[in-house]
């Protein structure tokens, strides 16, 4: 396997001055070497003057921003909150000469993915109007992040047809959402395609196409393609340095990965945030506590911190290996205080709140009573862009009414303004929402709500995380499973009800290999296995057609089953056997 060139040039790239940067500093030499000379009274007077009519454009400038913003959000709610029939009505009202500026804005705002299409093509028929490829490349981004790759694809023909520019943005896009969806030679096609169209990669395309070609196991292309940016001149930014040092990780060079930590630092280039929080995922997946602490101590030097996941797998890779956890907790002190105030915390900001209520709350109570749940959703909105907080059991009264009446988006968005603002709810609100999203499919949201409910300091239980991650399952949601018993305290994590659910989830999505790799697993690591867990095991390998394999577990069944029926069972052994236990065989 070719090396990677990762070291060879690194200080190189950076300390090489580029064009524009080589001219101002020609510049600054050329300003200290003239002769200076004092400004007359006329040349002050004037530049007075400029500098008042500079205040009033930028006077301008800032009235006009905000107009656009206000207008951006206003179409951007009539797509949310009204049927398409309803809101045409509104949009065609609106006395606005459309350009592909606005459109282009609106479409950034994430709308509902039908409404946003049928919105651009609406767009598209209006008088004067013409899409250009800033439009285009912002609907076949919606469609490439929600899945629809034909929907994407048709979108360039449809640039293609009608000569709009592609570039290398429109380009990057495309083979990014391609590789995701696991089309790596249709990646790799759009890759030559834009090289032939003369299109010159920049180090944002140049880092997706590496990334791209190193998730597919294409390391010699990967390499090839860094070469090749470094060779003209182009220099690996944070990002670029992250896809290398991930890829590292992934294959255990971990005294690599920080020989690139500290060169990036020597070349200029500091790692974010981000970076810090990909490596320390990848220690604890690979049991690597030195170099997290070595990671960690920057992270400590930098104020950076972690996402909650990753800060309890990280708690959770540092007690299997009997390492001490003070330095994470140093770190992340936001979660290691939050979590042991949290019931305190929780309960006094009730009581605060219930004696004298904000404005906001008021108001919100208000159209409560009178049902105005529209004018509530713009409220939050609005309080969003503020950062102004709502009594927490204000939130859950306002989540309960929308799901009362089966609005599903006024629910979510008040969920969006807990999870900006840091403010938790009560635990029955959390499973309500997370009901909701498991029968609507919505299984990313679903995560989200797991996340926020533990970085609340409430559990789920194993019963009712062993169920959640099974259900996933049933959808061939095993991604989502698995990110959800990652989220999982480190003891429910060893539960046997939990692990037996992420089995059932993998056999349900028809990934037998994973399930076998889960069960072993499981008994490597001294979980108690029931028989509910061998039901899971031997049913799930008949449904996915391994012949060969169930006869050898079926044996192994047997004599489990002899020692298991003659010694006293533990309480998470008889639940796993009563939910799982009854499976056909």
């Amino acid at each position: 396997m070719e090396k990677l060139p990762i070291l060879v040039r690194i200080s190189s790239a950076s300390s090489t001055i580029s064009g524009p940067r080589k001219i101002f500093s020609n510049y600054l030499h050329s300003l200290r070497n003239s002769n200076q000379r004092t400004p007359d009274r006329r040349v002050d007077r004037n530049r007075t003057r400029s500098g008042k009519s500079f205040k009033k454009h930028a006077e301008k400038s800032e009235t006009a921003s905000v107009y656009m913003r206000d207008l951006v959000a206003k179409i951007s709610n009539i797509l949310r909150y009204s049927t398409w029939e309803s809101g045409l009505g509104l949009l065609e009202g609106l006395s606005l000469k459309w350009d592909s500026y606005t459109v282009n804005q609106v479409l950034k705002t994430h709308p509902p993915l039908e409404k946003a299409w049928l919105f651009f093509n609406w767009a598209a028929k209006i008088r004067g109007f013409k899409h250009d490829q800033y439009t285009y490349t912002t609907m076949l981004d919606m469609f490439g992040e929600a899945g629809r790759i034909p929907s994407m694809m048709y979108v360039l023909n449809q640039m293609k047809e009608k000569g709009v520019k592609i570039d290398v943005v429109t380009y990057t896009s495309v083979l990014h959402w391609l590789s995701n969806s696991g089309d790596i030679e249709g990646a790799k096609k759009c890759w030559r395609e834009m090289r032939a169209k003369g299109r010159c990669p920049t180090v944002v395309s140049y880092t997706a196409y590496m990334k791209v070609l190193f998730d597919h196991n294409l390391v010699k292309e990967g390499a090839k393609v860094y070469k090749e940016m470094l060779r003209f001149g182009c220099s690996p930014n944070c990002h670029t340095y992250t896809v290398l040092m991930e890829h590292l990780a992934k294959t255990g060079k971990f005294g690599k990965v920080m020989e690139i930590f500290y060169k990036m630092q020597d070349a200029g280039v500091k790692p974010d945030k981000a970076t810090c929080n990909i490596l320390i995922e990848r220690c604890c997946k690979a049991k690597e506590t030195g170099t997290m602490m070595k990671i960690l101590e920057y992270m400590k030097e930098n104020f950076l911190v972690l996402r909650y996941s990753v800060y309890q797998e990280a708690l959770e890779a540092l007690h299997i290996s009997g390492e001490s956890s003070v330095l994470l907790k140093q770190v992340n002190r936001h979660i290691s205080s939050n979590q042991c105030n949290q019931v305190q915390t929780h309960g006094s900001h009730s009581t605060i709140k219930n004696n004298e209520f904000s404005l906001e709350d008021k108001l919100v109570m208000y159209l409560l009573n009178k049902q105005n749940l529209i004018a509530i959703d713009h409220l939050i909105a609005d309080l969003m862009g503020t950062c102004s907080a709502l009594d927490s059991g204000i939130i859950s009264r306002i989540i309960e009414a929308n799901f009362n009446r089966g609005r599903q988006n006024g629910a979510l968005l008040a969920f969006d303004l807990c999870k900006k603002l840091g403010i938790n709810i009560d635990r029955t609100t959390y499973l309500t929402l997370m009901g909701v999203l498991v029968r609507a499919n919505s299984f990313q949201r679903v995560v989200e709500i797991v996340e926020a409910m533990l970085g609340a300091g409430l559990t789920l239980g194993s019963q009712l995380s062993a169920l959640l991650i099974q259900r996933l399952g049933c959808s061939n949601g095993h991604v989502y499973a698995e990110k959800v018993f990652r989220l999982l305290p480190y003891e429910e994590k060893k539960s046997t009800i939990v692990y037996t659910g992420l089995i059932r989830a993998y056999f349900l999505s028809t990934n037998a290999d994973k399930g076998l790799e889960m069960f072993e697993k499981m008994k490597e690591q001294r979980v108690h296995v029931s028989l509910g867990t061998y039901s899971v095991v031997l049913n799930g390998l008949e449904e996915n057609g391994r012949a060969s394999d169930l006869e050898s577990y079926r044996k192994e069944k047997k004599i489990f089953e002899a020692k298991y029926n003659n010694r006293k069972l533990m309480k998470e052994e008889r639940l796993c056997d009563i939910i799982f236990g009854d499976l056909r065989l």
